[in-house]
């Protein structure tokens, strides 16, 4: 299944399935409420801090996994085998973070440069 990070969408293989995750507005919301942030930029910082626990990890993949299309909960998420099992899903949760907050990937280059002021993500300069 291929992923268009451009459109902050991550592929992943869980329990030998092919996923597409995504962080829509939506998902986004439903994180600001299950982290209590106030707003995105909150919710980015909390994320930036790269002190995540696997209660943290599940609800970011089961709302970029919902983002994506895919009815699932968390409790379905706490069953799912990653390879490379909790570093596996590090990695997941990092790259849906850099995906939908800003850092682009090899495979999809960043669009054409344009001057951004007051950038209100992490990561971006």
């Amino acid at each position: 299944m291929s992923a268009n990070r451009r459109r902050g969408e991550v592929a992943a293989r869980l329990d030998g399935r092919e996923y597409r995750l995504c962080l829509t507005l939506g998902a986004l919301a439903e994180l600001e409420a299950a982290f209590e942030a106030e707003d995105l930029n909150r919710l980015a910082e909390r994320f930036s801090t790269g002190r995540l626990s696997a209660r943290d990890m599940t609800a970011i993949i089961a709302a970029g996994l919902r983002g994506g299309g895919h009815a699932v909960s968390e409790e379905d998420v706490q069953a799912m085998r990653c390879e490379g099992g909790a570093a596996g899903f590090a990695r997941l949760v990092g790259e849906l973070l850099s995906a939908t907050f800003g850092g682009g990937g090899e495979e999809n280059p960043p669009a054409p440069q344009q001057e951004r002021q007051g950038r209100p993500f992490p990561g971006g300069k």
